[in-house]
Formats: C-alpha cells, structure tokens, sequence
C-alpha cells in the first residue's frame, strides 16, 4: 500500500511543489521562464561549472524521495553547444544507494559498484545537416548539443539498470540533481511504460496494453499542433533501448516512431547483452583503436626443461654489479612477471646463491648472487640449452681475487663532525667516513674497516668495554648496524622507522640500545632496543618508544642502570626511564635556564660504596656557554657556571676564562673523567678543567670551531673533532697535540699525483686545494679560494709545481718549493674544466664549459699562451677530470668536441685537427645514439684511445686512424665517469656511480671484471699511481686502494706484447664483453673489416628521396622501409633502452618530399612526482651550431631573467597545521606562451603567473592554485574532454631537462612528471581523441616529441635543424599533426599498428610570391583548410588533402603570433596588439571550385586594439566570445556581438612608480570618502590620488632622484619620503609644499620609512609621532615629531655591522626596519650583516634584546598588528612565517622570484606578498 498513492504516475514536481523550494533547493543560475515551444512554464539551469548551477530534490542528502516507480521520465532539452549532467541516486533492496549519472560530456560508459556513468548522445534535429551526417554514419553526434536541439522525453528503466549492470535489485528513487545546462520541464515516476505520440483510439486498436505499454497522459505529453507529428517535433528516447547504435552503453535516440515496431523490453532477469551491427568503417576505426590501445603479444613458447645447471664462480671480493647483455632485464624477485613477457622460475639450489630462470623468448639468465652483494653477474645463454651444475667447465675469471685491497682513506664526517669514539685501551680510535666506519691506530695510523652502509653514517656508540659498536645511517628509514668490533663482523642489522637517526646509546652491557630521530610527521622520537641476544644470533627487538615535542641534541643511558637515561636540548634537560614496557620522561626544573639551548651531557665518573649509583653528579653544557650541575637524584640544579671571552690585558696577557655573567662562549660538548673535565667550544678551544671549574691548566685551540671532545678511558688523551674536517687528540702529559686526519669538508673534485715526490693534490667544492703526502697521507699543503671554486688540478711531470683551473676560467700555476702564485692566464670565460701538462712538461692545455681550448708553453717556470681555440670542445657533455687526454708520446691530444657525439684528435704542439670521430654511428647494429663522456690513451706502442660512452660502454678505438677497434658494454649501471689504463696496458679501471672496477684489457676471461664498493658518493675520477703499486679513487673522501697484481716484469708471459695478437673475438657466445660483428644495416650481411670513418668528417646514414604527389600517394610507405627518405639523413635512436625512438632531421626537408621512419614505443620516459631519475636524452645530431640564434618570431618563451635561487632546503608546514593559505594570486604571466586555456562547455579556466598555475572560477572568482614547478611556466595544453591539463616549465631542482606535469582537472594533483627536452617547451597540443600528447620545444632545444596519454611514455621524438614555432592536430584525422617553421608547413602523419609507430613527414613550401618568411601560428579548420600566419602579417591557407598552398593575403602589419578558426570565421592576433576577426566563407568555395569561385575575398568583420602582443587566445566554437592574453599581463574577455573588451585579470608593467602608502582615515576629513594613496615616481614627484574620485589631487617634486620610500604620517597631515641619494623630505598634501628636507642619511638610498603613534611625553621628549628610516647603509634613525608644533627630533641612531669583505652593492640584501606592534619600543631590523638574523632592539634599553637566527638574508619584512607573527621574504623564493611566541617557523614556496614585499593587512588576517609582477594573498589559518 505504500506505493499506491504514486499509482498511475507521480508528477515529481507538482508533488514536492518545487517552486516554493521548501522540500527541494536551487543553486547557482536557475531561473525560470516561458517557452514558446511548449507553450508553458520550464526551469533554465545555466553555468558554465554544473556542480554549481543546479535543482536538487529533495533538499538535504539525508532526506529520501521514496519513488518506487519502475520507470523515470524526464522532460528537458540541452542547451546548444553545452553540457549538462543529471545524478540520480537509487536505493537497492539491500540498502546500497547507487549513482545513475548521465551527461553529454562522458566520453565512454564506465562503472565502478556504488556509481554507473553513462554517455548522453544529442539526436539530430529533423531536417537539419546533421541528420544528413548521422544518418549516413548510422551514428548521432558525440559531446556538445548541436544548435536545433528538441525538447526530449527521456524514459529511464531504473529496475532493469540495476539489474543488467550491477546485478541488484532497485527499491526506490531517493534523490534527483539537474546540473547545467539544462531546460526542464517536469519529472515523472510510474510503473506504466507510456507511448508519446499515440492517441488512445489508436491504442486500442493496436493492443498496446497486452504488451503493457499505454499512451502518455495528457499532462505529460509535449503539445503538438494539429496536422503534425510528434516524432517529427520532440525526441523520445528510452534506456535501455533496442537500437543498433555505437556506443551501446550510451543513451540516445531509438526508433524514430512507433510505426517502425514497438519493441516490449524483456524481463531484466532474462535479459542478455544485446548484438551490436557494426559498418566497415566502425569496424576499421575499432581495430585501429585496439592496435593503438593493445599490448604488443609475445610468442607463448613452451617452458624450457633445464637438466642441469652449470658452475659459476664469483671473481669478486665484494658485492658485484648486474650486467645485462639481453634484452630484457631481469629481476631478483620471484615470480618474474611482467607486462607482455613472461618467465618461468625452473630450478633453485642452495649452492652459492645461484637462481635460474628461464625465459619464454629463448634466454637463460644464470644469477650469481655473494652473501653481501647488491650486484651480480650472468652469463647469457641463447636457444634451449642443457646446462649442468655438476659438470660443466670452471669460469675462467680475472686473477688475483681480490686484485684491490682498501689501505687507506683520507677524511672524516661526511654527515657529522661528532662522532669520535676511543677503544677501551685508548690505543685506537673509531670515526665515521661518509658510508665507512674506520678504526685508526693512533701510533701507527693503521686503519680497518668497517663496510655495510649504504648511506653517510650519522651516528657511533660503544658499549661499555668496546666489545659492541652500533652505527646508524641517515635516510628516510634509517638503518642501525651492531658489529662485533674486535672481529669486525656485522651482528645485526634493522631498519629503525624513524628518520635520520641523529644520537645513539649502548647501555654499558651493551644490552639496551637507545636512538633519537624523527617520525613521519617531524615530531622526535625516541627508541629503545634490547640487544642482549645478538651475540648469540638474536633479534633486536623494540623495548619501548615515545614520541615528543621537546628538541632533544643528545641522549645517553646511564652507565650504572640500563633503564635509565639522560637527554637535553632547546630548552630541557629531561631524565627518562623504561618501566613496564614504557618510555617515560620527566623534566628537570631549570629555573631561570629555561630557555637555554643544551647541546652535550656527562655524567660523573667515580663512585664511592657510602654513595647510592644513581648519587652522583650531571654536567650539562649549552651554547650560551653555561654548565649546570644537576644532582641526578634529587633532580635538582646544584651549580651553573657560564664561559666568558677572555679579556686582554695590559702586555698583551690573556686572563684565565672565568664563569660569571655576560656573553658567553658556545659549549658544544663535554667530557668527564674521574679527576678532570673537558669541553668544547665554538671558538676552537678545548680546554681542561678541574670538576669544581676553578681554573683552566691546559687547552689547545684549531683552526674551526670543536664539535665534540671525548677523555680517553686512561685519562691521558683527549680526542677532539673539528666542524673543518679535523680529527685530532690532546696528549697531556706532553702538552703535545697530535692531528690525526684532515679532511675536504665537501665533495672532492679532481686529484694529480707527482710520481717523484710521492705528493698528490686534490681540489674541492669545498674551495680549497691541498696537498698531501702519499706515504704518511698527512696534509702538506692547504690553499684556500674564498670567492671561485676550483674545479681541475695537474701537477708539472718534473718540476714542484702544480696548475689549478677555477670556476672564474683562470688557470693559475703554484709554486710549491716557493710556496707561491707563479703565474694567472685568463683565457676562458667559462669554469675550467680539462687541466693536463704533456709527458715532457713543455706544453700545458687547458679547456672551459664555453668551449675553449688553451695551449701554453711550460718551457720555462712561468708559462704563457701559445694558442687559443674557440667552440672546439663540447659545451653540453658531462664535466669531469677526464675532459682532456694526451698520448704517451705527447703527441696527440683528444677531447670530446665540438659536439658530444664527436671525438676530436689534434696535434698536441699545434692543436691542428687530425681527426674526428663520430662515435653515435661507429655501432650500425644499435639504435643507441650514442655521446662520448671520458677519454684516455693507452700507453704507446698499443695506439688505442678509450672513449666511456652515454650508453655505458667503452669504445676502443685506433687513435690514428678512428677505426673502431672492440666495444665493452653495460661497463656500469649508470653512466662512466672516470676511465685509467696501467702503464702495461694489461688492466683497465673504470668508475661509475659509487663503484670502482678493475678490467683485464685484452677481455681473456667469462668474467673480466671486479668491482669495489665504499664510497658513498659518485666516484669522480680513479687512477693508477705512478709507480703501479697504489690505485686512488675520489668522491666523498680519498681512497688509496693496494693493487696486487703482478706487474709485467714479474709475470712469465711477458715476451709478447698483448696487441701484437690478431683481434680475434675471444669466447664471444658466453663473454657479454664480446667484440660484436659489425653488420649492415640495409641487407645484415656481416662485414669482413670495422668501418673506417673519414678523417675529414664523420659518415652520414643517406636517405634516398621520394617525389609522390596526391594524398594518398604523399605519405604512402617505400619498400625500402626504413631506408626510404630523403635528401640529408635520419637516425633512430634509444633513450638508454631499445625501445623509443629519436627521430633527427639532419637537413630541412626539401619540398614535396616525404621521411618514413618507424620508431618503437618507449617503455620509461616519464616519472611520477616523487622524482625518480630519468636518463639524459641521447641524439645524434648533425653538425649543428654552438649558439642558436633567436629566430624573428616573438612566439619563442623566453624565461625572465632572476637573480634569485631556488632553495636548498625548505621548512615545509607538518600537514594540517599550515599557517597560512594561499588565498588569490593576482597576475597573468604576460610573458608566457599559450599559457592561458579556457573550455566553454565545462567552464575550466585557468592561467599562469610565475610558477602557479590558477585555476579560476569565473563566476565566483574563487581560485585554485596548482603549486609543483620549480620555475617559470612555459605554457600549458588542456584535454578536449577538460579532464587533463599539461603544463611546462624550465629546469628546476637539479633536473637536466624541462619539466611537463600532467594534471588532474578534478582533483587538482600531479598525476605524472616527465622530461624530454632540454631548454623550453613553447607549445604542446592534445589530439582530437586525447590519446596523444605532443609538445614543441623553443629554438634553443628544436625538438618534438609525442606522448601516449594513457601512460605518458614517450613514443617519438623528432630534432630539426631549424626552429620550429608552433604544432597542432588535425581535428579531423587523429593521426595527422602540423607544425610550422622556416617558409614551409611540416605535415605529419602517425601510423601505429601494435606496439609500432611510423611517421610520415611531408614539408610544403610557402609560395615564393610570400617571400622567405616565418611561418609563425597555424590552425585547423574542420573542412580541410590550414592556416598559417607568419612573421610579416600574411596568412597563409592550405589545402590539407593535397599540402599546397592556394591562397595568401595580407592580414596586420605584423607577425601573426596566434590563428583561432572555426566554420567560416578566424581570429588573427599580432605583435601590434590588434586582435581580428575575419569572415572567410569564400575561401572554402575557392578550395573546391578554384577560379570558378564566385568570390576570393575574405571580410574584416571586427577588430580590437589591446595593450599588448597577443600571446593566447581561446574562443567558444561560434568565434563570439573568447579570453585574450597579451604581453602586457592582461587578460581580456572579447565579446563581438556586443563589441566590448573587459579586463578579467590585470598585472602590473609601468615600473614608474617606485613607492605608494595609504593615507590614514581620519573622521574629520570624511572617513572612507576621504582616503587618499600617495605614490612616489622615478622622475622624484609625488602624486596624491583620491579613492573615492579616482583622481590626481597634488603633484608635488621635492627630489632629484627616484623616491625609494614614501608614508603618510600617522595623523595623515605629512607626508615623508625618502630618494635614492638618501634625501628624506617632509611635504604637507594640504598645501604641497616641502616643510623640511632631512640628510642624515644622505648618500645612501632609504629603504623604509614607517611611522606610529607615540605617548606624547614618551621616551622623554614631546611628540606623538615616532617614525624610523632606514637606509641601505645599514643605518636606522628613529625620530620624534610633533608636527604642529614643527618638532622632529632624532632620538636614536643605529648602525649595524657588516663582514670586512663586502660583495658588490648590488647583491646586498636590503636593510629593513620595522616597529614591533606587539611590543612598543621595540625595532626589529633585518638586513646584511655579521650573521643572518632578525635583530628586536629595544629603544628604553639601547640594546638588543632578541635574536632570531635565518636560513638566509631576507629581502622583505612585515609584522602582523593582530598577533605574534612574523614575516620574512627570501631571495630564495622563499617566504617564511615566525611565530614569535613559540618560535616555530614554516615556509611557503609559490613565488617565481625573489619576494621583494610582504605586508599584513592592518587586520592581520591577510597577508600579501610580491615577486616580480606577481602578488599572492595569503589567509592566516594560524591563531
């Protein structure tokens, strides 16, 4: 009975009376009106956003309808060229409510359990051309409503949708929601399945209700004019339907009238998914579809039996390196699975470690894993092989194993300086270097190693008796190693969860361990461990944690209990303890040290029985100099005592340090033995106490400030560890200090060996250069470089004299038996990067990043220049120490140049060239195009020369004549950075990533290599000492390796040499080192002899022409396939695999001439947010030019020059708790290209500005801000459906290429990061279907490359010769894309088949009547036409069936930089700021009929005149309304039809005005009515603006120079301003005269002038203004006015210290001064000085009274007036909120620049902030 009363229908809105909006709610645009085709009242839903715009019943989600009809009936009709979305949420018997959405913007039917979405497809007016279209393609039109739209009765079987889709049972109708755009007239809900259109007599006659069906009641039925059909007026549509339609999923128009059979639908039960009658053409675009979606299949062989698996034997003492030689990589995991590939695991032993497994292509892979290893080797097996674990012949292997033993390393720290721990006996002592922890003999200076980290090691502990030694490693989770120390053995190892252990404790029995890090969310955490089984092979396993808010610097367990321990940081010292399984802490009381920041803690040695343990005494030490005595027990501070700075006395005797009040010294660690104490301090002292303080008796100073200090447990040495890299201990009883390592503080760079002095030098980013020993490995010599890095050093062959080459390009040569500079050339511009000395020292060379090359002559002492080349050396190849190299017999000379893809032999007295080889082709059986990285000779008579390559081979080639000799490939994971030969040409070193590997040359052996793990950063450079006895490798510290082969003299075999043997290929079936056969790659015939390139220039891979004409002849395929072409050459090329291809035109293409190329699919191009590494693109090109010059066309982006740099490091807000909210970005980046894109039908509109992307609401005005790029956003491109958007931008973060991010319209996230091209990318464009991506970059980078927008991989790119300016898609074929350039269209065509793409490229010239122009812009037009605009303001039209251009005319005066066209009307817009519309129907006719045509006019329809260069546009699909930006900033919204021009967003370009402030309101003057801004200009006037009139009120001029600060005085009757000649003028804006002109500051620009009220007798002197001025001097006056009276008084000056070596006044950061609104009589002043801080001077106490340190110089400053806060602005693009009451800080990155302003609103709810042109309002969120 429940459902009786909707029995027959329910009229939904008459029942729920939805025009009183009581039971139902409206939103947005919904209005109502009366439509003349139904003669009544309907409800019109417009909006260009549907989520905003809608009717909604009933009015709350929580509500129900409770509808049971089986059938829904609505009435509506689309509006034309809009979409709309109906929701409909049902309820299921089961309680589940489900989602019914239909729209015309779904593309496809999709379905998840709880939401089906179904595609709404528009029928065709009757009559109209697209009835004649839809009924020729049996298909009606997808996406927006055409414009004769009809009223349509949509039937929707809501029972039988649940049933056939989901699979449930429906029970009601809960809620409706009709979303723009949208006309409606009613809903309905009814059992009955109604007719329209049939009268009841008819009914009757056909017995329409046995078949259940009934003809519409009159007040649902559309009115229908006597004589008239209903069919032929109105649509009716049911869903599910019968009909044959495309998609099937999808609702549409059915039969079009009854006559033509009522079908009855079926129960939904017994219901099966319908036939579907698909037409030849539907079927080939299906199958097309499918070759283009479907994963290319792989031949499903049978498994491969293996009987037997043969032996193989490790050559390694260390972990090995995987080497892959197929051409599939496999992984160490099981179950080997992968997309179109699979392997079947066939067999495992437990000998050796080794897995086998088969793969289904014919390869067997055999691992051979070692305990410790991370790398491992296999051997390649082709065809189904019988392989035996038992039998089968040793593996041959390089000999002796180890060949490399570690001797020593030079350096200590890497992550702290801290860590220094002595062994029980105090013979030894153990520090960390970067991943290794040494253990060094203080008498001998021995070390031993301790190896397993992979990362830099943060933390060392001992337990009591040095038995146990914990090490942790920084990382996001970091790793804990134990060892047992004496047998140097890992015990365990386990991963702690928490991040970048910082401290580490081992209880004295070494039963408890106890770190500190942070969790997820940043917050310290502390951990205790039982580690009491590992010694018997136990777990360690987690006794306790607890997470804090408190810093904690150090934590110790407490020697005489292992539940206890101690911690202290900022602002606490707390004791803990472990009870119960839990973690508790309480504080000590510290009193008035509250707030001190404690950095070490100690407990006192010694014990007496009378004593209980825990009686005894904690020293505590802190930054602020002062050590409390806590008594442990009572908890209780004892003592406190402070360290002073000495005082110097008369005779220049320093007094004793004592502890009393004043500045204090920092302390950054103490030590206690049972008899003295020891500390550390930030001065570089270590000084030794007796325990009561009472005076000092010994101390040592060095050279940086201590950072820990340890007694040894005999109490005779103090180890001390220095933050300069110092490792050193105090003996006492000698008073002899003892330096027991030196170290680089940073990355070492490049090293020289003097064979005959047994010296090395080294150079660091650490800017120094020194000098060291390399038989006792003590440092010798130390030069420091304070403003240039250097970057290469060489030492002379036989004098004591060594050359250096620096950042700044000078190249200086030392003296080191002088001590002394000898001579500076300044040849380069560059950094230098190649430093090498000849064998016989006379010749010297030199090279920088520019490209030059320098020859000196040595012959005498001082050297001079003998020869300088330009542009002859590799600009764009990687850096490194092997940049230069010169033959044995000094002789030859080599580097990679001009062009990475080449070598270059010159001769070494006269750098003539001898010959260059082009390394990318020397491989014809390799896609791979190939860059040489490093260089080497090998000694003579041998005659080869190594080249490392970008594709991790080693190239051995002839260096006489270029022939290539063998290859070794995969020689490393990543890329060769260092290549050394011994001088018996016997072994070969190589570095790459962190591992060095020692080669046997001749490649004898199944396994000629072993590799060496330990450093912890990339290996920079590696070599052979001069005596063969030592290898030295260098990266994050010094490596000396013992080599331990034998040396030719000492070996049996030495009476031939190895290269007087033939070049046989040794063992190549098993050896992935092989020498490869070199084949054809036209008939794959192998080749009798290697290719000899040419000595004059390298060969070229020729492509024959083709002369076809027609369409369909133009891109039709040769049958030399890949050989086909045209004049110049092509060459396909891997991007670090063998699956994507570069296409690289070497030539322009020539007229009516096509290319064939097939590039495959890339299988990795492209990262996901989280960064992970991509590898560099590798091309051959041709020979280009070094410097490309800008083509005349302003469509290329330039990126804004910036002096600022991106951060380092960056204080990110914990989620949730952010301070501030961006709220609004006010700009458009008028620079940007394209980078502005609108969809009408959806309404997404979004823009740049700076590095932001805004996405804008343009009905609310409500923002969206897409942060994620580093730098200046190029352009963007959004999807046809408006669900992706793709955005550009330079290179940023220490990324190599461009960055293009890949957007989630809906949600706003980054689905997908990915990097192709190298400088910009100017244009990128979607396909008509969205399945492909193709982007552009500028004239610098010249390529082209397209993406599969599904995966994002990279499927081609493309490299041109000459720049390319702009690309589009066909719009009418999916395959086919345009792009244009120099005076020719380039006509692509895309074929794909499987996992197979080939391009076609056709390149038409432009009429020679046009004249060599640019062709700049183009677009598509749907009836076969393109347009192109060039440079001289012709448009250019082409017929695209044929690729000719018929039709030319001239359209601005200049360069045509954007083409919009749809139908028969096109948008021009110029660098003349005209934007144009144009009506171009005769240019269709005259296509098809010729000079036939009636008419080869096109019409000037409109035109506007903007305040910029056109630079983007975007229009609706009628040309009437569209969004323009131009270079001035602007975005302007054109409407034709109404002739206006409206500014949306507007940004500032006149740099004019300098300065502006607000007048204050004063009551009497008005209030709002009277608020006037003042602004100062460049030309020294002031003008006063009114508000409320918008206009100039006063002009005034009272300075010479530009105003650089300007303010209203706090009462608003001065005005004060200050000039860049530092001139401060005091001007009344009543009568415009200047009062006074104050030059106190005079000589240096004023900054900021601020004013405040005062209490009148304040300060003591009369006034009620106080106001300051700060100028770029660093000086502060504060002043006291009282301006009626004529009083200004100075009553305090500040000047604030600066370093001695200032830079130049350009870079300095601004000073700036402000009042503390929260704090009256306090300055805060921010600006360069002797530290980066915020200073808050006290103007009652004269002083300074706070500090707040920063990461960096600010260059803003603003205060909030509401609360404690704090902002500070970075030229690090960085902005930063303090909260002066907790001291926390959060930064804010979205700026492109440096933020240049911040200023609260006098609320202090808003904040604004500028960069440039770009202002950011933020919302404080924090209270």
């Amino acid at each position: 009975m429940a459902k009786v009363w909707q029995h027959p229908y329910l009229n939904v809105f008459k029942h729920f009376k939805v025009e009183e909006w009581k039971r139902s709610t409206k939103e947005g645009d919904v209005t109502t009106f009366m439509d003349k085709t139904l003669k009544g009242t309907v409800y019109r839903i417009r909006g260009s956003i549907p989520a905003s715009n809608y009717i909604q019943l009933p009015k709350t989600s929580t509500q129900s309808l409770g509808l049971t009809g089986h059938y829904l009936y609505l009435l509506f009709k689309p509006m034309p060229g809009k979409c709309f979305v109906v929701h409909l949420d049902v309820t299921t018997e089961d309680s589940q409510v489900v989602r019914i959405s239909f729209s015309n913007l779904f593309k496809e039917f999709k379905s998840t359990a709880t939401w089906l979405q179904f595609p709404f497809i528009c029928g065709a007016a009757k009559g109209s051309v697209y009835e004649c279209t839809a009924r020729t393609s049996k298909q009606d039109l997808v996406g927006v409503a055409p414009a004769n739209v009809r009223w349509t009765c949509l039937m929707l079987d809501l029972h039988y949708i649940l049933s056939m889709y989901l699979n449930r049972r429906y029970s009601h109708l809960k809620s409706i929601k009709l979303c723009s755009n949208l006309l409606v007239k009613n809903l309905y809900t009814s059992d009955l399945l109604f007719e329209p259109g049939v009268m009841f007599s008819e009914a009757r006659q056909a017995k329409l209700a046995f078949h259940g069906i009934s003809p519409m009641p009159r007040e649902m039925a559309f009115p229908v004019p006597k004589g008239e059909n209903w069919h032929d007026r109105y649509d009716y549509i049911r869903f599910p339907s019968d009909g044959s339609k495309l998609p099937y999923d999808s609702i549409q128009k059915g039969c079009s009238n009854p006559a033509e059979g009522v079908q009855v639908l079926e129960d939904p039960i017994r219901h099966l998914p319908r036939p579907v009658t698909l037409t030849k053409a539907v079927r080939d675009r299906v199958s097309l579809i499918q070759q283009i979606t479907s994963p290319k299949d792989m031949p499903r062989w049978s498994p491969l039996v293996t009987k037997s698996i043969p032996e193989v034997h490790l050559a390694t003492s260390g972990p090995l390196e995987e080497v892959y030689s197929g051409d599939q990589e496999f992984s160490r995991v099981e179950g080997l699975q992968a997309a179109g590939d699979s392997t079947v695991p066939l067999h495992a032993t437990t000998d050796g470690g080794i897995h086998v497994y088969a793969h289904r292509m014919g390869n067997v892979a055999i691992h051979a894993v070692g305990i410790s290893s991370d790398e491992t080797v296999y051997t390649k097996i082709t065809g189904p092989e019988v392989l035996s674990s038992k039998k089968a012949s040793p593996c041959r292997r390089l000999l002796p194993d180890p060949i490399l033993k570690l001797r020593t390393i030079i350096g200590f720290g890497g992550c702290s300086t801290k860590w220094a721990l002595w062994t029980k006996n105090s013979s030894a002592v153990v520090y960390p270097c970067h991943a290794i922890i040494i253990t060094m003999q203080i008498e001998t200076g021995e070390q031993r190693f301790f190896i397993g980290h992979t990362d830099k090691v943060s933390a060392l502990t001992f337990n009591g008796n040095s038995a146990l030694l914990a090490s942790a490693q920084m990382g996001h989770l970091s790793m804990v190693r134990l060892w047992d120390f004496q047998k140097g053995k890992c015990l365990s190892m386990f991963k702690t969860h928490v991040h970048s252990v910082s401290s580490l404790s081992l209880s004295y029995s070494g039963a408890v361990l106890c770190g500190i890090g942070k969790d997820g969310h940043g917050k310290t955490m502390v951990v205790v461990w039982n580690t009491a089984q590992v010694n018997q092979g136990g777990e360690v396993v987690v006794l306790a944690k607890a997470h804090t808010d408190v810093d904690i610097q150090t934590l110790k367990i407490a020697f005489f209990d292992d539940t206890r321990m101690v911690s202290c940081g900022r602002d606490n010292v707390r004791l803990w303890r472990v009870r119960s399984g839990a973690l508790r802490s309480c504080p000590v009381n510290l009193g008035e040290y509250h707030s001190l920041e404690f950095t070490d803690l100690a407990f006192e040695k010694g014990h007496s029985a009378e004593r209980e343990p825990e009686d005894r005494t904690l020293f505590v030490c802190s930054r602020s100099g002062h050590i409390l005595e806590i008594d442990y027990k009572n908890v209780t501070i004892r003592n406190a005592r402070r360290l002073l700075p000495s005082q110097i006395q008369h005779s220049h005797r320093r007094e004793k340090q004592t502890f009393n009040s004043g500045p204090g010294i920092a302390i950054n660690s103490i030590s206690i033995s049972s008899t003295f104490c020891a500390t550390a301090s930030e001065d570089g002292y270590v000084r030794l106490w007796p325990l009561d303080f009472s005076a000092i008796f010994l101390e040592a100073e060095h050279e940086g400030a201590v950072s820990s200090v340890s007694i040894s447990p005999d109490s005779l040495k103090v180890l001390c560890t220095t933050s300069t890299g110092n490792l050193g201990y105090l003996d006492i009883q000698s008073r002899g200090y003892n330096t027991l390592m030196r170290s680089h503080t940073d990355s070492v760079l490049a090293f020289s060996v003097d064979g005959l002095r047994k010296q090395m030098a080294t150079v660091s980013q650490d800017n120094t250069i020194r000098i060291w020993d390399l038989v006792s490995m003590q440092q010798l010599y130390d030069f420091t470089a304070s403003d240039e890095m250097p970057c290469t050093v060489a030492f002379h062959p036989a004098q004591q004299i060594f050359a250096c080459g620096f950042s700044s390009g000078v190249v200086r040569t030392f003296s080191l038996a002088a001590s002394d500079l000898l001579m500076e050339h300044k040849q380069h511009r560059g950094a230098v990067t190649g430093l090498t000395f000849s064998p016989d020292g006379n010749l010297m060379f030199s090279s920088c990043s520019h490209g030059t090359l320098a020859l000196y002559n040595c012959a005498a002492q001082k050297s001079h220049v003998h020869r300088v080349l330009a542009n002859v050396v590799s600009q764009d190849a990687e850096h490194g120490p092997n940049t230069l190299a010169v033959s044995g017999d000094g002789r030859f000379l080599a580097f990679v140049g001009p062009s990475k893809y080449t070598v270059t032999v010159m001769d070494a007295h006269s750098l003539d060239e001898l010959l260059r080889i082009d390394v990318s082709i020397l491989d014809l059986d390799s896609t791979n195009l190939d860059s040489a990285l490093r260089i080497c000779f090998a000694p003579m008579p041998v005659g080869h020369l190594l080249v490392s390559t970008s594709s991790n081979k080693v190239l051995v080639l002839d260096a006489k004549t270029g022939r290539l000799v063998r290859e070794v490939s995969r020689v490393h994971k990543l890329s060769c950075s260092s290549l050394a030969l011994s001088e018996d040409a016997r072994y070969l070193l190589t570095a790459g990533d962190r591992v060095v590997k020692v080669w046997d040359y001749q490649m004898r052996f199944d396994i000629n290599f072993q590799v060496y793990i330990g450093h912890s950063e990339p290996v920079r450079q590696v070599a052979f000492t001069p005596d063969q006895q030592h290898v030295i490798s260098i990266g994050d510290a010094i490596f000396l390796w013992d080599f331990l082969a034998v040396s030719r003299a000492e070996s049996p075999k030495a009476d031939i040499h190895p290269y007087v043997e033939s070049l046989v290929p040794p063992r190549a079936e098993t050896s992935s080192e092989k020498l490869k056969d070199f084949t054809s790659s036209a008939n794959e015939i192998p080749r009798q002899s290697a290719p000899l390139p040419s000595l004059a220039s390298p060969p070229c891979l020729d492509i024959s022409s083709i002369h076809q004409a027609g369409r369909d002849d133009i891109f039709s395929e040769s049958d030399e396939g890949e050989e086909a072409g045209l004049k110049g050459s092509s060459r396909e090329a891997s991007d670090g695999n063998k699956d994507h291809s570069t296409l690289v035109m070497e030539e322009p293409v020539e007229n009516e001439e096509t290319l064939v190329v097939r590039p495959k699919v890339s299988q990795e191009c492209s990262r996901s947010p989280s960064h992970s590494g991509n590898e560099p693109r590798k091309e051959t090109k041709g020979p280009e030019p070094q410097h490309y010059i800008r083509p005349d066309s302003y469509r290329h982006f330039t990126p804004r020059f910036k002096a600022s740099v991106l951060p380092k490091s960056v204080l990110y807000p914990p989620a949730g708790n952010e301070g501030l909210k961006l709220k609004a970005v006010i700009g458009y980046n008028g620079n940007g290209r394209g980078n502005m894109v609108w969809n009408p039908d959806t309404g997404f509109f979004a823009y740049t500005c700076g590095c932001v992307i805004v996405v804008e609401d343009l009905h609310s005005g409500s923002q969206q801000h897409w942060i994620g790029h580093p730098e200046e956003i190029s352009t963007l491109a959004v999807s046809h459906d408006a669900q992706v958007l793709a955005s550009a931008s330079g290179q940023g973060n220490g990324d190599s290429r461009c960055q293009i991010r890949i957007w989630n319209v809906q949600d706003g996230t980054c689905q997908k990061v990915i990097f192709h091209h190298e400088t910009q990318v100017q244009a990128m464009a979607y396909s008509r279907d969205d399945r492909l991506l193709v982007t552009l970059g500028d004239y610098s980078d010249r390529t082209l490359a397209l993406w599969n927008t599904h995966t994002y991989d990279l499927m081609s790119s493309t490299h041109f010769l000459e720049p390319v300016h702009e690309v589009a898609f066909n719009p009418l074929f999916d395959g086919e894309l345009a792009c244009v350039g120099r005076g020719a269209v380039a006509f692509w065509l895309i074929e794909q088949r499987g996992a197979d793409i080939s391009l076609k490229v056709h390149r038409a010239a432009i009429p020679d009547t046009v004249g060599l122009v640019e062709l700049t812009s183009l677009c598509y037009s749907t009836n076969y036409l393109l347009y192109s605009g060039t440079n001289t303001g012709q448009i250019c039209v082409w017929d695209t069936q044929t690729n000719r251009c018929f039709m030319t005319w001239e359209a601005d005066e200049g360069e045509i930089g954007v083409l919009l066209c749809c139908g028969n009307r096109l948008v021009s817009g110029s660098n003349t700021k005209r934007i144009r519309l144009w009506s171009v129907a005769a240019v269709q006719e005259l296509r098809l009929k010729g000079s036939d045509a009636r008419s080869s006019s096109v019409l000037l329809e409109h035109e506007m005149t903007l305040d910029g260069t056109i630079v983007g546009a975007t229009f609706d699909d009628s040309l009437d309304m569209g969004i323009v930006g131009t270079t001035a900033g602007t975005l302007w919204y054109i409407n034709w039809a109404e002739s206006t021009s409206i500014r949306l967003i507007s940004g500032h370009k006149n740099k004019s005005c300098q300065c502006l402030a607000w007048s204050p309101i004063p009551i009497s003057r008005g209030g709002a009515e009277g608020q006037h801004v003042v602004a100062g200009y460049s030309d020294g006037t002031i003008r006063v603006f009114s508000i409320s009139r918008t206009e100039m009120e006063l002009k005034m001029h009272p300075h010479s120079v530009a105003l650089t600060a300007i303010a209203y005085s706090a009462d608003g009757e001065i005005i004060l301003s200050g000039g860049k000649d530092g001139l401060m003028a005091v001007s009344s804006p009543r009568t415009g005269m200047t009062i006074r002109v104050l030059i106190d500051h005079k000589g240096s620009p004023i900054t900021v002038i601020q004013c405040t009220r005062k209490q009148y007798h304040d300060f003591g002197v009369e006034g009620g203004e106080l106001w300051l001025a700060a100028s770029s001097d660093r000086r502060v006056s504060v002043w006291v006015s009282a301006w009626l009276k004529d009083k200004c008084e100075l009553i305090d000056w500040l000047s604030f210290p600066a370093p001695a070596s200032l830079e130049a006044p350009s870079s300095l950061p601004p000073s700036l001064a402000a009042f503390c609104p929260w704090d009256n009589g306090v300055l805060v002043y921010v600006g360069f000085g002797m530290q980066k801080e915020i200073l808050f001077y006290s103007l009652r106490q004269k002083q300074v009274v706070e500090k707040i340190p920063l990461s960096h110089f600010a260059t803003s400053l603003s205060l909030s007036p509401a609360a404690h806060f704090l902002a500070v602005g970075f030229n690090e693009r960085v902005l930063r909120l303090i909260d002066c009451t907790t001291r926390t800080e959060q930064d804010f990155v979205g700026h492109d620049d440096s933020i240049h302003l911040c200023r609260f609103t006098p609320s202090g709810k808003r904040l604004f902030t500028a960069s440039y042109n770009e202002i950011l309002v933020w919302e404080i969120t924090s209270t």
